[in-house]
């Protein structure tokens, strides 16, 4: 079936292809006024992903990307108890996104996976990383990397906080954890449990004369209320277009998310720290 002979007739479109295929896809209805929900990564380059973010503010259309754990309520409770200072400064943030999974084969395991938890760190401290350095490895032999661990360096009016992206295809299981280490609690959110994916342990580290003790508190479970992230964010698509709302995951936001992770490829080729300015 060809698209172009029914596309006149849609209000939106939502694009779900090889990764490859966005840029052109999203440029094509943007620039014949449609509302655009695209799969995530929203481009593979970051030129091409500031210019959809930008025709999408020209034109006054809809582009959303589907980062979809924005739309997780664990990942609104995380975000709202960074910015009510609930962990203090936010010293760390872990995210390990991999499992033993048959990889893509249209991008390397940080545009497939790995772009996720980027974006997710970016919501959650409402901050973008200001430099990348990353190790990555191909052991599969395909020209892309099927391993990665990338090293985000935040810099927000809390504090520094150092980020830390690994993913993979080989691991046995299947791994969505994301850990918060705070100066006052940290919390550790697994994003595969139904309902109940947020541990909150009390821990800090307290001075003792010239030392630091280790102050174990309690521990809590933070019920969310159920929601299917992949319903939310299409619905949300949907009221975007009717209120013309900015989308929660916007075309800026996706274009973040690529330029982090391009500064990850770029990273690990020549083994130094990429700076973003």
């Amino acid at each position: 079936t060809d698209y172009r002979q029914f596309a006149g007739q849609a209000d939106g479109v939502v694009i779900v292809t090889p990764a490859p295929g966005h840029f052109a896809l999203c440029r094509e209805f943007l620039e014949a006024g449609k509302d655009v929900f695209v799969e995530k990564p929203l481009t593979l380059l970051p030129a091409e992903s500031k210019q959809l973010a930008e025709l999408a503010d020209q034109t006054g259309r809809i582009l959303q990307v589907g980062h979809i754990f924005r739309f997780d309520p664990a990942s609104r409770w995380l975000r709202e108890a960074v910015r009510e200072g609930k962990f203090g400064r936010v010293n760390i943030l872990r995210g390990h996104f991999g499992g033993f999974k048959r990889p893509r084969n249209d991008s390397g395991v940080m545009f497939a996976d790995g772009i996720h938890f980027v974006d997710l760190f970016n919501y959650i401290l409402d901050a973008t990383p200001r430099s990348v350095l990353a190790i990555q490895h191909d052991f599969m032999g395909r020209g892309m990397e099927d391993a990665s661990l990338v090293s985000l360096e935040y810099e927000t009016a809390a504090g520094r906080t150092w980020g830390l992206v690994e993913n993979d295809y080989f691991y046995p299981g299947k791994f969505r954890e994301v850990i918060v280490a705070g100066e006052k609690c940290s919390a550790v959110c697994d994003y595969n449990a139904a309902q109940y994916k947020i541990k909150v342990h009390e821990n800090r580290h307290a001075r003792e004369g010239n030392d630091f003790k280790a102050v174990e508190g309690a521990v809590s479970q933070i019920e969310c209320a159920p929601e299917e992230p992949l319903l939310a964010e299409l619905r949300a698509f949907v009221k975007s277009a009717q209120t013309r709302e900015k989308p929660l995951a916007d075309g800026w936001a996706g274009h973040e998310a690529v330029r982090v992770v391009d500064a990850a490829l770029q990273s690990a080729r020549s083994g130094q720290r990429v700076e973003l300015k």
